[in-house]
């Protein structure tokens, strides 16, 4: 059972909330392509979220959120990070159990994803527009679209679980508006980047290695090392692997093989939608190593292309 608020609702009141929610449709429905461009573009502009901010102030990694806030706090904000909505209200107790422990893993994340507070009693018009049938609740919203909800208190692991999967499957941990360090070059990378160009695959696979050895966190060997490998697992699957794939939809190494030679011969999109395929279809180990694979091609092509950001939304709805 969830929990309800006792008492008579006010017909008046009732009509309110309606011409209300009628009114913010386009914002709560998530729908307006245009509108959806417009956030994009203002999110943009827009300073990232800051976990140092005080909880509940505007621009922070806890925020609390109206019918007049929501539009920013919310959907604009949603094209920097994802952000999960806890609907709550002071009457009910499950939401004094859930809420702290929201709290808590928003400010852990550091800003990778907002939680903004909705006290339904304050703004039916939100709980209306947003189907609300029982508190607490909680939906994720990720470029302007609902991706992810549940309904009741869960315990701390299962919520950590859903904000970690949501973040990973979004942006991959990013934090809007880090400053990139500016690195000098590094001698080391020339051993690498001579195998790379005679072809020798190999050996710059070692000399990379070599490097993450002495220093782990290198910012350029690991992203570089994730390439290459790439390509040694494309140039050893060959274009046989497709009609491999093919042949055995149900077999995951078959599957992640072929999304290799599609992605090592730049068929990013397909590669993409051949392991979307498999998360979709399959339940178990076999998603999650579909899902861990995917994210890692994630990794290789990179934040910056939209194709990943396409693929990270539908990974999302995929998921959830």
């Amino acid at each position: 059972m969830q929990p309800t608020r006792p008492g008579r609702p006010d017909p008046r009141a009732q009509a309110q909330q309606a011409q209300v929610a009628a009114a913010m449709a386009g914002a709560v429905d998530l729908a307006a392509v245009k509108a959806r461009s417009e956030a994009a573009a203002r999110a943009q502009a827009a300073p990232p979220p800051s976990a140092t901010a005080p909880a509940g102030a505007p621009g922070g990694a806890v925020v609390d959120v109206t019918e007049a806030t929501f539009q920013t706090e919310v959907l604009d904000r949603s094209f920097q990070v994802p952000v999960v909505l806890d609907l709550w209200a002071e009457w009910c107790g499950p939401c004094k159990q859930l809420s702290p422990v929201l709290e808590r893993l928003a400010v852990e994340g550091g800003g990778s994803w907002v939680l903004a507070k909705v006290d339904v009693e304050a703004n039916p018009a939100l709980a209306q527009g947003l189907r609300v049938q029982g508190i607490p609740a909680v939906k994720a919203v990720w470029q302007g679209q609902l991706v992810a909800e549940f309904t009741g208190a869960i315990p701390e692991e299962q919520a950590r679980q859903f904000v970690t999967e949501l973040v990973q499957a979004t942006t991959g941990g990013a934090v809007p508006g880090a400053e990139p360090q500016q690195e000098a070059e590094d001698p080391r990378l020339d051993a690498a980047e001579a195998a790379l160009e005679r072809g020798d695959l190999a050996a710059a696979e070692a000399a990379y290695q070599a490097v993450l050895a002495e220093e782990p966190d290198h910012p350029d060997a690991g992203i570089a090392l994730r390439q290459v490998q790439l390509f040694r697992r494309a140039e050893e699957a060959g274009p046989d692997a497709l009609a491999a794939a093919d042949a055995a939809p149900d077999d995951v190494a078959a599957q992640t093989r072929a999304a290799d030679f599609l992605l090592g011969t730049g068929n990013i999109e397909a590669a993409f939608d051949r392991l979307l395929d498999v998360v979709r279809r399959t339940g178990g180990e076999h998603r999650d190593e579909a899902r861990k694979h995917l994210v890692e091609l994630f990794a290789v092509v990179g934040d910056a292309d939209p194709r990943v950001a396409t693929a990270r939304r539908q990974l999302t709805a995929a998921l959830f």
